[in-house]
């Protein structure tokens, strides 16, 4: 006979179990660039997930999550008339659209911006884009420089591999030319990430 399963309350908030809750580390950091962040539905309950700590520390960020996105789903989530960008590297993939020149000009005022931060694996980041032509076609945000990995607790399979929150906050800093902002943000992370270490050694 198997053993009755035990349900762990879960904190309505995070969305995790209550012996991990990470709602006392979210370090409200407001922003002028509006934060849009697209998770893969693998990412949703996943315990070492980044994103859901950087959303609730940003103050008017969405959280949406899909795997596909097709164009009229992605207009109803980018309404003008702010310019939107997508935070990924400028790889181009064979039988996809070319993403939209992205002017510098269009990047001075970080008020008009919205940043689109894509939730997943870098395998599973692919496969979003891949699935979304309308995401193709945004202009995208390379980081002009990645800053060392803090995420020590999930494999990174390349060099300059960062998590959701790390690749947000030096895509934030890199916009409003102020990186001591979101430092706090980072210290948070930090002690999420020894949170989850201690908790797995237990």
């Amino acid at each position: 006979m198997n053993a009755p399963l035990v349900r762990r309350p879960v904190c309505a908030l995070c969305l995790r179990p209550q012996a991990t809750c990470l709602c006392h580390l979210v370090v409200p950091t407001a922003s002028a660039c509006e934060l849009l962040i697209l998770q893969h539905p693998l990412e949703v309950h996943h315990a070492k997930n980044s994103a859901r700590l950087l959303h609730l520390s940003v103050p008017g960020s969405r959280i949406v999550v899909g795997e596909a996105f097709d164009d009229a789903a992605l207009q109803a989530l980018l309404p003008g008339p702010r310019t939107t960008v997508l935070l990924y590297p400028p790889t181009a993939y064979e039988g996809h659209a070319a993403p939209a020149l992205l002017e510098p000009a269009q990047l001075v005022h970080t008020g008009t911006l919205r940043l689109v931060v894509l939730d997943a694996t870098w395998r599973k980041s692919r496969k979003m884009l891949h699935l979304s032509p309308g995401l193709q076609r945004l202009p995208r945000l390379a980081l002009n420089e990645v800053p060392t990995g803090r995420y020590v607790i999930r494999k990174a399979h390349a060099p300059g591999q960062l998590s959701t929150l790390e690749a947000t906050c030096a895509a934030m800093a890199q916009l409003e030319r102020n990186t001591e902002r979101w430092q706090p943000l980072l210290a948070a992370f930090d002690a999420f990430v020894a949170g989850q270490m201690n908790y797995i050694q237990k």
